[in-house]
């Protein structure tokens, strides 16, 4: 029996956010914030801020999954919900880290699009069945993904 999973470690989170910050200047693209998809979207928005120089972030929690390919029948975005004015950005980059049905994706950028100009989004992974491509992707894959933040973790503690 094979193995289906894509398993991405930290060097690749690293390769990742290099290949996706040289995209985005690439494209000349100069995003004033960054909007961080909770919770998968933390660790790549925040390493991409980082290369790009945008110190103006923000985090969007969405509620979509419930399981392993179980998911709500439209994705929520839970409280609280920034305020994008707030952040003042005429160009504003959301960062998560997989588009996989891509409703979530659609939602938050239909839900960016009211209240910034211009809305461009950078995912690590997408699969062919996304219903949004995202301007930014770092590979594209039909499998279940094993991101380093989501695998257990071992905690060990020395006696003491």
């Amino acid at each position: 029996m094979t193995d289906d999973r894509e398993r991405m470690s930290c060097d690749d989170l690293g390769r990742a956010v290099d290949d996706l910050a040289a995209a985005v200047r690439a494209d000349r693209y100069a995003p004033d914030a960054v909007l961080a998809l909770a919770r998968g979207g933390l660790p790549p928005a925040g390493a991409l801020a980082y290369a790009l120089g945008v110190k103006n972030m923000a985090t969007l929690n969405v509620e979509f999954y419930t399981g392993v390919d179980e998911r709500l029948d439209e994705p929520l975005l839970l409280p609280p919900i920034p305020d994008l004015a707030v952040l003042r950005a005429e160009r504003l980059l959301v960062v998560d880290d997989v588009a996989d049905t891509g409703r979530t994706l659609a939602r938050v950028r239909e839900f960016c699009s009211e209240h910034t100009a211009e809305v461009k989004t950078a995912v690590l992974y997408e699969k062919p069945q996304s219903v949004v491509r995202a301007d930014y992707v770092w590979r594209r894959t039909d499998r279940w993904i094993d991101f380093p933040w989501s695998a257990p973790a071992t905690v060990s503690t020395a006696a003491g």
